[in-house]
């Protein structure tokens, strides 16, 4: 028997890679002083701002020219950019009736509020309410429920549970026992 070649490396074809590997995959992209999933379809990472829902985001992707169903981190700068501009302009993208802040109480205008201003704004709403001594704000400062709902027995807080009972007098001292 003739002595075998000594067996060479056996070279294997290149994978192909998946998309995430293929371009740079931004883990955290940052619009509106959010820091939003990366590697999430665009429509649903944009509901990770406060005042953007999965419909609100796909209305703002559809707008910039982005594809909904597309991965935020492997978008172009220039698309990101787009899509920035939309959502800082979304009172005039969104229709009336999906607006978060329909006829403001101090400008009268229509306007989508979303991040740290819509926090800001319920404060602010808040406290108006509580100035005005109106029933809701009424509520609010003490804690009690403020749309409707019965109290009588749920809502309640503190470590005691159940119903508590008058305790009656002490038992009446019992006859002395008498030895016959």
């Amino acid at each position: 028997m003739a002595k075998d070649k000594p067996k060479k490396a056996e070279e294997k074809p290149e994978k192909p890679k998946k998309a995430e590997e293929a371009e740079e995959l931004k883990h955290i992209v940052r619009i509106m002083n959010s820091d939003l999933e990366g590697k999430r379809q665009v429509h649903m990472a944009l509901a990770g701002m406060k005042g953007v829902g999965r419909r609100t985001g796909r209305i703002f992707a559809e707008k910039a020219g982005v594809d909904p169903y597309a991965i935020l981190g492997l978008l172009p700068d220039e698309k990101i950019n787009d899509l920035k501009k939309v959502i800082e302009e979304a009172s005039a993208n969104l229709p009336v009736w999906m607006m978060n802040r329909r006829k403001d109480i101090e400008t009268g205008l229509d306007k989508h509020v979303m991040g740290m201003d819509l926090a800001m704004t319920l404060r602010e709403d808040l406290d108006l309410m509580k100035k005005m001594r109106s029933y809701k704000g009424i509520r609010h400062e003490r804690g009690l429920r403020v749309r409707g709902q019965k109290t009588r027995s749920t809502g309640r807080t503190g470590a005691i549970v159940g119903v508590s009972r008058k305790k009656e007098g002490a038992p009446a001292a019992a006859p002395a026992a008498t030895k016959e």
